[in-house]
């Protein structure tokens, strides 16, 4: 009798236990501003990875692209029980109320990727304007002279400023010297490469395709633009973006884009995941390893984390591919070149 008490009390015990700790299992939302772009996926398995690990529970919307559309989703992300939010803003003023609703109800806040200018978001990022310096240099190195366009990401997402700063860094000695003139810039709006595509088509039109070299802010753009100078037969000038999406890849390596700077989407989603886990148990935002403080451009100060980010040219194609970030086959379909990684 008293063996089958004991083991009644430990089963009592370990279920109480497994209780408790599903009770303190942190439910994680997540609102994506447009999760129809290709990195995004990414982004979601190495959340969903960091938080299957911490046996948390991952909840998302996808705004597309509307950013009265994301505030009614985290509305919704609150209302099924989420103890942290990851977002990535479609609108960094729009997304204020959503800022203020979390904060009411004191569940934390991780902006990922693109700022949140609220000192109650911990602000995890690759550093922006670093990647515009490198996008830059790549170009200028390819296209010591000439006439450079400059396409821009999205006006309501100040990440785009923060690239086009690092840009101009890069450039303004040669614009001082004469060696380059920017003949055309234009926003991108919501990101989207047919945007970026209609911009650059009235660009060259605007200059009779006098064009040297286009320093496009990310991956999809540069998309837009290749396919604007290909219509014309210009692919092959110095192009830039960012993100290491397959496709953006895959030029590199034809050499219709000169440079993608290389954000590892894994990297950065595992780190939200695990802030927000931690997050949500109580651990203050300036404990969290490597964060910093951080005071942004409209002079709000944040805590912040800056990851570092890789810019990837047909010199350096192993390195994704060693990575695993994309399998050799991809990487190389339709390469002509006698490059190095893919024979």
């Amino acid at each position: 009798m008293k063996t089958t008490l004991l083991a009644a009390l430990a089963a009592s015990t370990a279920f109480a236990g497994a209780a408790l700790a599903d009770a303190h299992a942190p439910t994680v939302g997540v609102s994506w501003s447009n999760f129809q772009e290709e990195r995004w996926k990414t982004d979601e398995a190495a959340i969903k990875e960091a938080l299957d690990a911490a046996g948390a529970t991952y909840i998302s919307a996808d705004a597309q692209s509307s950013a009265s559309k994301q505030l009614s989703d985290i509305e919704s992300l609150i209302a099924q029980g989420a103890d942290a939010l990851i977002i990535l803003a479609q609108d960094s003023q729009a997304i204020g109320p959503a800022i203020q609703a979390a904060r009411d109800e004191g569940i934390p806040v991780v902006g990922y990727d693109r700022l949140i200018e609220d000192p109650y978001a911990f602000y995890l990022t690759f550093d922006n304007v670093e990647v515009g310096r490198m996008q830059a240099r790549a170009v200028l190195e390819q296209a010591p002279s000439g006439n450079y366009v400059m396409i821009k990401g999205s006006g309501t997402d100040p990440n785009a400023d923060f690239l086009r700063g690092g840009q101009q860094e890069v450039l303004q000695e040669a614009i001082d010297a004469g060696d380059i003139t920017i003949v055309g810039e234009a926003y991108t709006d919501q990101w989207l490469p047919a945007n970026a595509q209609r911009n650059m088509e009235q660009i060259l039109t605007a200059n009779d395709n006098q064009v040297d070299a286009v320093v496009a802010s990310n991956d999809g753009t540069a998309g837009g633009v290749v396919a604007a100078l290909t219509a014309q037969g210009m692919d092959g000038i110095p192009v830039s973006g960012q993100d290491g999406d397959h496709a953006a890849l895959n030029r590199v390596a034809k050499g219709t884009q000169t440079v993608s700077v290389w954000k590892d989407a894994r990297e950065l989603g595992r780190e939200a995941g695990e802030i927000a886990v931690a997050l949500s148990g109580g651990t203050e935002m300036s404990a969290i390893e490597g964060a910093e403080e951080w005071t942004s451009p409209g002079g709000t100060t944040l805590t912040a984390k800056f990851l570092a980010p890789v810019p990837v040219t047909q010199d350096n194609l192993d390195v994704v591919v060693d990575a695993g970030w994309i399998e050799k086959d991809a990487l190389c379909q339709g390469v002509e070149a006698d490059l190095e990684v893919c024979m």
